[in-house]
């Protein structure tokens, strides 16, 4: 019974798609290939006609079969090129051949053995029904792509082949599995599949009634995981032949060499996946050999833009950055170089061993880079041994260090917001014009990102000086009529000198209150200067001697170096300066450790060091937080102290400078200009 209907069920197949066959060829589809489309018809109609007469485990019937696949996946291959633009990436020919040469090895393996005896036969036949599911898996794969890449504009007919072909596939790839885990199969299999194949022609005939446009384009991340996906069936399929073959030959030690072979391969299987170089190498050579362009921009720009775009509490922008440009070329590591001045400092890294890095900016290269825009690959400079403007302006530490492999500058507006230092990727590559068309997109997307940044942190100063302002305006007008209310009262109590006692210490403590009030006042008014004096020569050590010894009370400090020091100065100005920075000194000194004053002196300039062993600042934050008001590393502090005492270096018309190491300490250098020593000029400020 099983077999009578299993002829008629594949002859009424083979009838249906021969027709179908003839009215593609007489007027067909519309916007379908005529001929391939005919060519797989008429080679299905042939097959189902060799099950029906010969059966389905004939040789001639599995020729047809391979004849009726081979047809369908290069009518599927046809359909990917009439999308009307170029010809598709090499992805696609080469997943579409290996699939072929896939069913065509089962195909030799069923003729080889077919004159074999049952014992072997019986054995190979199950490697052939693995390569048979590898096959219709494989065109499962290849189907959903197609599927995918149809436009939403697609006419039905291309989707109702989609779905008969999905449907012929999927059907096969049940009934191999069923016939590879029960050895023979149920009886009534091949009926099974006449069935199934009637509904596939009933479908196609459906769909070539529906009229339509259709376009495709090509999935990148698809034909990565059909390619993947080959090479795991690939895998298991010799993973089964191999074991088989071991069966045969292993005699009495077969079941230990079988499992020995399935552990050592799977282990070298998975060393192999897991290794980061072999996955950036094989992602390397797949875009530039099946691939017309190297990056896919659309799945490219989404994770740029989503790692710039981190919701709070992720990693700081400048750190962002400097990550969404190094996984545009898989570096595994990058640093931002910010402007400092005229030059360019070690800003955020990621990933960065930051004691490889400098703590000094380099000037030379701000200027190249500003001037020229361009991307600075490292390793050509240092195998020229030319000294160019490019050679010249990379600084040697940066040459020095061997994972720095590309300079991507940042260009903003008509200056230059920093500069990028990727370090070298797993696969060591030189860029082409792909590559630097894409970060030098990237740079100026993430330049205006920082200028964007900067501009915010700007007007929040701004604002927070606002709000200071607003803050002690009232205090600043209390206190103002408290010191003309002492001051009068004072008056009144030397006019009125009842008792001489109580009149001398009302007067003397009205004067300090009227003094103390005043000094408060002027340290409150930002705009106050009526104490500042123009810089006048001054004798150094006096004021160092004396700020030393205000602050040994609390801590241990040592002055040390020359005794004749005069420079221009304004004393008070002075006195408060080297206050604000013993005080920051010695608040980040151990307790017994202590603070250096050191005096030093030429014939052009006056230095005094203020030194201490204390937890020292990063250079980042020397350069964009410590001279900024409102900003401290101090639990409750101000952030005044420092941003106070460089408005007064200016005002003496000096310079500040600092060296600071974490964990080493820091130097605060007061530059001033040197004065000469005359009787008649000097003003010792004892």
């Amino acid at each position: 019974m099983a077999a009578a209907f299993n002829i008629w069920t594949h002859a009424l197949a083979a009838l249906l798609f021969g027709a179908l066959a003839l009215w593609a060829l007489r007027s067909g589809p519309e916007g379908m290939p005529r001929r391939p489309l005919a060519t797989a018809l008429v080679l299905t109609a042939l097959w189902a006609l060799a099950v029906a007469g010969i059966g389905p485990n004939d040789p001639v019937a599995r020729v047809a079969e391979t004849l009726r696949n081979l047809a369908w996946l290069g009518l599927m291959l046809v359909l990917h090129r009439r999308d009307g633009k170029a010809r598709p990436p090499r992805a696609l020919d080469t997943v579409y051949g290996v699939v072929m040469l896939v069913a065509l090895a089962a195909l030799v393996a069923h003729l080889v053995v077919a004159g074999q005896g049952p014992a072997i036969a019986a054995q190979v036949e199950g490697g052939v029904l693995l390569l048979r599911m590898l096959v219709a898996v494989a065109a499962l794969v290849l189907v959903q792509e197609l599927h995918a890449a149809l436009h939403p504009a697609a006419g039905g007919g291309l989707k109702w082949l989609v779905l008969a072909l999905a449907g012929m596939w999927l059907v096969d790839f049940a009934l191999f599995a069923i016939a590879y885990l029960s050895a023979d199969g149920p009886p009534s299999q091949p009926a099974l599949r006449g069935i199934a194949m009637i509904g596939v022609a009933l479908a196609l005939g459906v769909g070539f009634q529906r009229k339509g446009q259709w376009n495709l384009q090509v999935s990148r991340a698809v034909t990565y995981q059909s390619l993947s996906l080959i090479a795991i069936g690939a895998y298991f399929a010799v993973l089964a032949l191999t074991t088989s073959a071991i069966a045969t030959i292993g005699g009495g030690h077969a079941r230990l060499l079988q499992t020995a072979f399935v552990l050592g391969s799977t282990a070298a299987i998975l060393t192999l996946v897991s290794n980061s170089w072999l996955r950036a190498w094989a992602k390397v050579k797949l875009a530039k050999h099946l691939f017309r362009h190297r990056y896919d921009y659309r799945a490219e720009w989404m994770r740029f833009t989503e790692t710039l775009g981190a919701p709070d509490g992720a990693a700081p922008l400048d750190e962002r950055i400097v990550k969404a440009i190094a996984d545009l070329t898989d570096s595994p590591a990058g640093v931002l170089l910010v402007p400092d001045g005229a030059a360019l400092g070690v800003g955020a890294s990621w990933n960065w061993d930051r004691s490889t890095l400098p703590v000094a900016s380099d000037a030379p290269l701000a200027a190249y880079l500003g001037a020229t825009g361009r991307i600075v690959e490292l390793d050509p400079v240092r195998q020229r041994s030319d000294t160019g403007a490019e050679a010249s302006a990379i600084p040697q530490w940066m040459l020095d260090l061997p994972e720095a492999w590309v300079l991507v500058p940042l260009p903003h507006m008509a200056s230059l917001a920093g500069a990028i230092l990727l370090a070298r990727p797993p696969i060591d590559r030189p860029l082409d014009w792909e590559d630097f068309d894409l970060l030098k997109v990237a740079g100026r997307q993430v330049a205006s990102h920082l200028a964007e940044a900067r501009a915010h942190e700007a007007l929040a100063d701004a604002r927070r000086f606002d709000e200071f302002n607003r803050r002690f305006a009232f205090i600043l007008h209390d206190i103002k009529n408290l010191v003309s209310q002492l001051t009068l009262t004072a008056r009144n109590a030397e006019r009125h000198a009842d008792n001489p006692e109580f009149r001398a210490d009302m007067v003397a403590t009205l004067q300090e209150s009227a003094v103390r009030m005043n000094a408060l006042l002027a340290r409150l008014s930002q705009h106050h200067r009526g104490r500042r004096e123009a810089p006048h020569p001054v004798e150094i050590v006096p004021v160092v001697e004396r700020v030393a010894a205000q602050r040994r009370r609390q801590h241990p400090v040592l002055v040390t170096g020359a005794l004749a020091a005069v420079a221009q100065a304004d004393p008070a100005g002075l006195e408060q300066l080297l206050g604000h920075l013993v005080q920051n000194a010695i608040e980040a000194s151990p307790p017994t450790e202590p603070v250096m004053l050191a005096v030093s002196t030429d014939a052009d300039e006056v230095r005094i060091d203020v030194i201490d062993r204390g937890c020292g600042m990063s250079p980042g934050f020397v350069r964009d937080k410590l001279f900024k008001p409102f900003v401290s590393s101090k639990e409750g502090g101000f952030g005044i102290g420092a941003f106070e005492a460089r408005q007064l270096a200016d005002a003496m018309q000096g310079r500040l400078e600092v060296t600071s190491r974490e964990g080493v300490g820091t130097r605060f250098r007061l530059v001033l200009r040197a004065a000469r020593a005359t009787d008649a000029d000097v003003e010792r400020a004892a």
